[in-house]
């Protein structure tokens, strides 16, 4: 199982080729204060100075550091490896023990380890500033050496509360923020280091790492500077995890001083400093502290760690090659024959759009209606729901039919009602259809132009590498759509004219309501004649009324003419009118100018008025209806047959007309200029992907999980 960190390791060599963290690896994130001994923790597990040192901010970038164990045999076979030619001439492998690599100058070997300190510092300046800035994009530096054990540790920029040189007032939220972004990965360990010369109840390392393990399993806390305590205490009940329980253990190591850096005291010397230490102050602990133990305990954890999270990992690559595989496959390879590639592209995208109207498109949007149900929605739903809303008699008034029947009888008085005041008041009503029947063939286009941005989005997403080709099929589809717009308006509006031509009377389903209406009249008149006084002898009157009904029978040529049935019950009704009063005379001595005498707005209408206006009302609302349900029919079909239809059978061949052209093929097939970056991209990232997955087949091949 030791075998495991290596693994990580090398899948961490296959992401940093990419320059990408999709993948969180598992590793070892030391979190502390500002001065805590976070970086003296380090380099006691690496066995050298390796970290800038000084006061105030000195960690101000995150280090990703890898420890590779060696032994003789492993360092003779990379000394192999690592023969190289380089400007035509071999280069001599490596020849020392240890050895350091940073990601940042690719293949360069740093035997000197000050030579690696310096590159930390001057990194660390290029990127974040000479005067205490800090940045959160990571140094990776990979330390080969036979004392040290497999660790992938971060260090990151000590806590601090008050910003110093040329930091940001916020800097305690930066640093806060970068530390959680690398410790909320829940493949992580979290090294919490606290100095033993500060109370533990308030470390703030134990605070943020609660944050994102509050029940502390993988959490490891560090003591740093357990030989600075003050005189008569000591740290015997921290690290017994009697002050604060940490569930993966509390581990107290002794760090170097100012003033042994300053002599150089080697690392080992303060290790073997470090053994005596805690045998003489804690001998009953010393074999569960120190820096040795601790380094043993950070191995054994990051191996369980790993082999907790391998399974997930190995789910998580699977899923990211299969997602890049097919962004790859979208972006489609570099273009051979362009002549092809284009025909190729015109031939899907009508496909598409008329699949889209057709509801059998690859891409079905589930968040609203889109294509052909949506036209079906404007049709029965938007459409015909407006027609239903249209009052038959909306806008007439009564004194409207009764002016209409006055004016249709001329200077004469009329003895039936006019049939030119029915004609000329429903064709007023019918006109009235027009409206929304142009308004639903806009809706039907409108629907038609979202479609091709459809398309565009979903279903060929080949066309966002060719901008051009792009514009140029949107610019066609609209100008077919457009063509055709006038002539679906024309063919509705003139639906609507031929209902206005000519006023069918003689339609069956008029004459039916005629003669529904005909059988209420002759029930009203029966009901009057039941009221009428006592005086007068009903067998007298009815007959009257039988015989009147006859006469207007046999002039009118039966109940199927409408005419006919506006005459029957005249004579009775009028029999019971009272007569009126002739109009006073003017006073003697004064002319009238009967011109000048206004036509009243509103007075009450007399018994036959009231019924001629309900007879015309009731026949207008009765073709009304019969001629909006035929708009209702009509209109749809129209749509479909001058404009829905027509642009599915014209579509392709309009494309390949205006566009399939010699002269037209380099200018429409010119990728965006961040195609083929992307395409590289992702190809690099699939590749990277395809090889931690062989990596994480290797572990299973060799019983590693």
């Amino acid at each position: 199982m030791e075998a495991l960190i290596p693994v990580i390791n090398k899948l961490q060599d296959v992401f940093n080729t990419v320059g990408a963290d999709i993948i969180q690896l598992p590793q070892i994130v030391v979190v502390g204060t500002q001065s805590s001994g976070k970086s003296s923790v380090l380099e006691s597990l690496v066995g050298r100075d390796i970290l800038p040192r000084g006061t105030g901010v000195v960690t101000r970038r995150p280090l990703i550091l890898q420890l590779v164990h060696i032994d003789p045999e492993d360092r003779r076979k990379t000394n192999e490896e690592n023969e190289s030619k380089r400007n035509g001439r071999l280069c001599r492998g490596i020849e020392g023990e240890e050895w350091g690599k940073f990601l940042h100058t690719k293949n360069k070997i740093y035997m000197d380890f000050e030579e690696i300190r310096q590159e930390i510092e001057a990194e660390t300046d290029r990127i974040s500033g000479i005067n205490k800035g800090i940045s959160d994009e990571p140094i990776h530096l990979k330390i080969f050496s036979p004392h040290v054990v497999n660790l992938t540790l971060v260090d990151l920029p000590g806590i601090t509360k008050v910003p110093v040189g040329d930091q940001p007032k916020d800097i305690e939220i930066q640093i806060r923020e970068l530390i959680l972004k690398y410790i909320s990965n829940p493949n992580s360990i979290i090294l919490a280091v606290t100095a033993a010369n500060t109370d533990m109840a308030t470390s703030e390392a134990l605070k943020v790492a609660r944050e994102v393990d509050p029940d502390g399993r993988r959490t490891l806390a560090v003591v740093t500077k357990l030989d600075l305590m003050d005189a008569g205490t000591d740290a015997m009940d921290v690290l017994m995890g009697r002050v604060i329980p940490v569930k993966l253990g509390i581990i107290g190591v002794v760090n170097r001083s100012q003033l042994d850096i300053n002599q150089k005291k080697s690392v080992a010397d303060s290790i073997r400093d470090e053994y005596a230490f805690l045998q003489k102050k804690y001998p009953s602990l010393a074999n569960r502290n120190g820096t040795k133990f601790l380094a043993r305990t950070l191995n054994r954890l990051l191996m369980h760690h790993i082999r907790d999270c391998l399974p997930e990992l190995k789910t998580r690559i699977n899923v990211l090659a299969a997602q890049y595989q097919s962004l790859l496959n979208s972006y489609g390879e570099p273009v051979d024959d362009k002549s092809a590639t284009l025909l190729q592209l015109i031939t899907k995208f009508a496909a598409e759009y008329c699949n889209t109207i057709e509801g059998t498109a690859k891409y079905i949007e589930t968040a609203e209606l889109c294509g052909g149900a949506r036209i079906c929605y404007i049709f029965h739903e938007t459409f015909g729901r407006t027609l239903e809303s249209v009052d038959p008699l909306g806008g007439l008034t009564t004194i409207d039919v009764l002016t209409a029947i006055r004016n249709a009888t001329g200077p004469r008085p009329a003895l039936f009602v006019p049939e030119v005041s029915f004609e000329l008041l429903v064709k007023r009503q019918v006109k009235r259809l027009e409206e929304p029947s142009l308004r639903c063939v806009e809706l039907v286009h409108e629907e038609m132009q979202r479609i091709i941005q459809h398309c565009s989005n979903y279903s060929t997403q080949e066309l966002l590498r060719f901008p051009k080709l792009h514009d140029a099929i949107v610019e066609v589809v609209t100008s077919l759509l457009r063509k055709r717009l006038p002539v679906t308006n024309e063919m509705v509006h003139n639906l609507v004219a031929i209902e206005l031509a000519y006023i069918n009377t003689k339609h069956p389903d008029f004459a039916d309501a005629c003669g529904l209406m005909n059988n209420n009249l002759e029930e009203q008149r029966r009901n009057r004649l039941r009221d009428l006084p006592p005086a007068v002898p009903r067998d007298k009157a009815a007959a009257s009324g039988a015989q009147s009904a006859l006469v207007s029978e046999q002039g009118d040529g039966g109940m199927g003419n409408w005419r006919g049935m506006l005459r029957k019950g005249e004579e009775g009704a009028d029999r019971t009118m009272p007569q009126s009063l002739p109009p006073a005379s003017p006073q003697r001595g004064y002319a009238v100018n009967l011109l000048d005498v206004p036509v009243p707005v509103s007075r009450k209408l007399s018994a036959r008025e009231q019924r001629d206006c309900e007879v015309i009302e009731r026949l207008i609302k009765s073709y009304f209806l019969i001629v909006r349900k035929n708009i209702q029919d009509s209109v749809p079909k129209a749509v479909m047959h001058f404009l829905v239809n027509h642009v599915k059978d014209c579509l392709q061949s309009e494309l390949v007309g205006q566009l399939y052209k010699t002269t037209l093929l380099n200018d429409l097939l010119t990728e965006s200029e961040d195609m083929a970056q992307r395409r590289n991209e992702a190809a690099d990232m699939l590749k990277a992907l395809q090889k931690a997955s062989q990596v994480i087949a290797e572990i299973r091949e060799t019983h590693l999980w």
